[in-house]
């Protein structure tokens, strides 16, 4: 193990840590408002909310422009992570310009921004996916990016449970439906909605829009960015125990 590796391995260990925390009380009594709100909204409308965030989704995951870039081959883990900050560095600047254009042109631009924030956010998980050596026209590994969205963005509690589906990906990939229409596209969009509704809300205001817009989604793009190197590199290191390990019983 190199001093690199090392180094990536606590920082793995103190990520999963993390991730596996109990809910605080404070997330806890959030998530119970939410849920009562989600409870009073009619369920018609959360049925057109799920179907629009799930085109919207299944158009990015599909659109060939996402399946263009092949793995990349060849390289070392730390090679792998540079590359890949900066890939997240490019998205974190874009997607701040695009919440300042869209924040400073009041409510109609400032809903255009869900979309488009969206898609940055997808085209970005693809690039990190293909950066690390994994084949992303493959349907396994487009659902592993929609669990990497969820871990970003979700409650601590829903966040348990993704997590643990991310950690033993080999044998629950072994497990997905062959129909992505199987997703549970209703937990999803409203972990999402409710994980972003305090940040992006502001940006609606007029006079404020464009500096929140700007600073939301920065940090947005961040969190996602990072929480997708820490999954993909829990899996490469996983990988790489798992051939050790094999070896270690042939000899």
């Amino acid at each position: 193990m190199t001093p690199y590796e090392a180094t990536v391995r606590a920082e793995i260990n103190r990520w999963q840590q993390a991730m596996q925390k109990p809910p605080s009380r404070l997330g806890r009594l959030s998530t119970s408002v939410q849920r009562r709100i989600n409870k009073i909204i009619p369920r018609r409308v959360h049925a057109v909310i799920t179907a629009t965030i799930k085109q919207m989704t299944r158009a990015v995951l599909f659109g060939s422009e996402f399946l263009t870039r092949q793995p990349q081959q060849g390289l070392s883990l730390i090679e792998r992570d540079a590359a890949v900050a900066r890939r997240i560095d490019f998205y974190r600047k874009a997607g701040a310009a695009e919440g300042g254009v869209t924040g400073a042109g009041g409510l109609l631009m400032g809903l255009a921004d869900f979309p488009l924030l969206l898609s940055l956010k997808m085209k970005m998980l693809f690039d990190i996916g293909a950066l690390y050596g994994f084949p992303i026209s493959d349907y396994r590994e487009r659902v592993f990016i929609l669990y990497v969205f969820q871990l970003a963005f979700s409650s601590q509690e829903r966040r348990q449970v993704v997590y643990q589906h991310l950690a033993n990906w080999a044998e629950h990939s072994r497990q997905l439906p062959d129909d992505i229409h199987q997703f549970d596209w209703l937990t999803f969009q409203q972990e999402y909605r409710d994980y972003i509704d305090l940040s992006k809300m502001a940006q609606l205001i007029p006079g404020i829009g464009a500096a929140v817009g700007i600073v939301a989604n920065y940090q947005l793009i961040n969190q996602l960015g990072k929480t997708a190197m820490n999954a993909y590199r829990m899996r490469i290191l996983a990988d790489e125990q798992s051939i050790e390990g094999q070896r270690w019983q042939v000899n």
